[in-house]
C-alpha cells in the first residue's frame, strides 16, 4: 500500500526494536528518590583540581577564543549544550564516535549533537550526497524540490501515527504548531504538558520545564498571562492527568496533552511501560489530541519511535534533530491526515488554518540530508546498534557503580542512556508545602553545581556528555568505543570522595 495514500496507522512492528528490556521504572525511581535523599557525594578535592587544571594546560587555544568570543556573543556560546564548566571547548572536527577541539585534544562523543547524529557525527554516506546537492541546487532556492516529498514519504513509511509530514526549521517551531491545530481541530483551550518536560521556547510551553512544579520560574521575559491555558501534570500520575482533564471540561476543555513518550528530559525521569497507553485512553474520553514529542525519541528507538515500540497512535508527532540528519532546520510535525490538513500551504478561502511559516524549512540541504540519514538508519539497523552499545555502556558504569560502592543510578532506554550522580533533574517544586520551597531550591543549586564539575572531570577524562548525566550512543559506538568509555569513567569514579572499594583504603 502506497504510504502517501494510506487513510489508516501503519504498526511499527516492521521495524525491530532498539530496546532490548524496557528498564524497570519502579526500581530506578526508587533508587533516584534514594539518591536525591542522600548528601551529595562529589570529586576529591585533589581530584577535581586535577581535572580543572586540564583545562588551563591542555586547552589554552579554546579558553583564548572563548574569551574573545564573550565580547560578541552573549555568554560566549550560542546554544546552552556548548556550555560547560569550567569554560566552553572549541570543536573544530566531528567523525564518527570522537570529537577534536581547538587544541588537537580527541574526545568520545556521548553528546551526538544532542541527540541526532545516530549514525554518529559526519556520516560519509550523508555528507557525499550534501556536497552532490551543494554542487548542483545549492542549500536553498525558496521552491519545491523533490527531497521534500522523498523525506515526508519516508517519515510516513516509518512512523505507526504519522499520514502527512510537514518540515519546520526547528522542534520549538513544531510544537507550537501542534499545539495551534490541537485547539483549531477541537475548539478546545488547555493544553496539558508533563511537568518538567522541555518542549522549546516559545511562549505558552515555557511552562514546568527542567523540573515538575516549576510553572513560570524560569519563563522570564513572559507575561504571566500567557500561560492562561497551560498546565502541567505530574509524570506517572495518571490520576493527576484525569482530574485536570475533568476540570477542563467546565472550563473550556482540553485541546491537547503534549508529552515525551519516555518520561520528561529524554527519560530522566522514566515512565512506566504502559502510562502512555492510560494517557491515550485519557485523550479519547475527554476529546483532546494526543501530542508525542520525538524529537529525540524517533529513530532511536526504532525506526518507527516511541509510538512504534509502545505500540500507541499519537494524533500528532513532533519531530526534530535527527529529521535533518544533524543539518539545520531541524524539525517537523507528523499525525493523521484529517489534523495535518490545518497545514496546507498557500492561500485558501473558507477554511481556517495554522499560522505557521519558515522561509527556510524544507530547503534542499536539509531535505537531502535527513532522507539520506533515515535511509542509511533503516539500511544499517543503526538504531539497534546504537542501542545494544546503550546497554553495553550503562551495564559497565552499573558494575562501576557497585564496585566503589556508590549511590549513583544508571539506566537506559535503550541509545539514550542517563548517570545520575547527584539527582539535579529529579526533584520537584513542593507547592504544597511552600516553606520547604527554599531549601529545595537551594539542594537542587548546590546539586547543579557538583554535576558541572562531573561533567568537567569526564570532559577532562575525554568524555563529552549531555550537562554531566546523559549521553547519547550511536552506531559508530563499537564495543571497543564503549569499553574505552567505561575505563575513563572509571578513573573518575573512584575520585569520589569518601568513597573507595570494600576492603581497600582510602588514599
Amino acid at each position: 500500500m502506497d504510504p502517501l495514500t494510506s487513510p489508516t496507522p501503519k504498526s511499527g512492528s516492521q521495524y525491530p526494536s532498539a530496546i532490548k528490556e524496557y528498564p524497570d521504572t519502579q526500581t530506578i525511581l526508587k533508587r533516584l528518590n534514594s539518591l536525591i535523599n542522600l548528601p551529595i557525594r562529589g570529586l576529591k578535592t585533589t581530584a577535581l583540581e586535577k581535572y580543572l587544571a586540564y583545562f588551563n594546560t591542555c586547552c589554552t587555544r579554546s579558553k583564548e577564543m572563548i574569551d574573545t568570543a564573550k565580547h560578541f556573543i552573549p555568554g560566549g556560546v550560542q546554544h546552552n549544550l556548548a556550555f560547560n564548566y569550567p569554560f566552553p571547548l572549541v570543536f573544530t572536527k566531528a567523525l564518527g564516535a570522537h570529537l577534536w577541539d581547538l587544541d588537537g585534544n580527541q574526545y568520545i562523543d556521548f553528546l551526538q549533537a544532542g541527540g541526532p547524529t545516530l549514525l554518529g557525527s559526519n556520516p560519509e554516506t550523508v555528507r557525499e550526497k550534501v556536497i552532490e546537492l551543494l554542487n548542483t541546487t545549492g542549500p536553498v532556492t525558496g521552491l519545491f524540490h523533490e527531497y521534500e516529498l522523498k523525506l515526508a514519504r519516508k517519515v510516513v513509511q516509518c512512523m505507526p501515527g504519522v499520514e502527512m509530514f510537514r518540515m519546520l526549521g526547528s522542534g520549538t517551531e513544531a510544537d507550537m504548531a501542534a499545539i495551534r491545530i490541537a485547539r483549531l481541530a477541537t475548539k478546545k483551550k488547555y493544553i496539558l504538558k508533563m511537568g518538567g518536560a522541555y518542549h522549546g521556547w516559545s511562549d505558552q510551553l515555557a511552562y514546568g520545564i527542567r523540573l515538575p512544579g516549576t510553572r513560570h520560574m524560569e519563563a522570564h521575559g513572559v507575561p504571566k498571562n500567557c500561560f492562561k491555558y497551560t498546565q502541567e501534570f505530574f509524570p506517572n500520575d495518571i490520576k493527576s492527568l484525569e482530574r485536570k482533564l475533568w476540570q477542563n471540561k467546565f472550563r473550556g476543555g482540553t485541546a491537547a496533552v503534549l508529552m515525551e513518550p519516555i518520561g520528561p528530559e529524554s527519560g530522566t525521569r522514566p515512565l512506566d511501560k504502559n502510562f502512555n497507553a492510560q494517557v491515550r485512553d485519557l485523550c479519547d474520553r475527554y476529546g483532546a489530541l494526543l501530542i508525542f514529542d520525538e524529537v529525540v525519541t524517533a529513530f532511536r528507538l526504532g525506526m518507527g519511535g516511541a509510538q512504534g515500540y509502545f505500540n500507541v497512535i499519537p494524533d500528532l508527532t513532533v519531530l526534530g534533530k535527527v529529521i535533518a540528519g544533524g543539518y539545520p532546520s531541524a524539525g517537523g510535525l507528523g499525525g493523521k491526515r484529517e489534523y495535518m490538513g490545518y497545514l496546507a500551504a498557500g492561500i485558501q478561502s473558507g477554511s481556517k488554518k495554522a499560522l505557521v511559516g519558515g522561509t527556510m524549512a524544507a530547503n534542499p540541504l536539509s531535505s537531502v540530508a535527513g532522507y539520506v540519514t533515515l535511509c542509511e538508519l533503516e539500511r544499517t539497523n543503526a538504531p539497534v546498534i546504537a542501542g545494544l552499545a546503550g546497554d553495553r555502556l550503562t551495564q559497565g558504569l552499573d558494575q562501576l557503580i557497585k564496585k566503589y560502592n556508590l549511590p549513583f543510578v544508571a539506566f537506559n532506554q535503550g541509545s539514550i542512556c542517563h548517570l545520575e550522580t547527584v539527582g539535579t533533574m529529579l526533584f520537584h517544586i513542593p507547592w504544597s508545602r511552600p516553606w520547604k520551597i527554599p531549601g529545595t531550591l537551594k539542594n537542587i543549586h548546590a546539586r547543579k553545581h557538583v554535576m558541572e564539575q562531573m561533567g568537567a572531570a569526564y570532559m577532562a577524562e575525554g568524555i563529552v556528555t549531555l550537562a554531566g548525566s546523559r549521553l547519547y550512543t550511536s552506531a559508530a559506538d563499537t564495543d571497543g568505543v564503549i569499553d574505552d568509555a567505561l575505563a575513563r569513567f572509571e578513573r573518575v569514579l573512584q575520585n569520589i570522595e569518601g568513597v573507595y572499594p570494600p576492603g581497600a583504603k582510602e588514599s
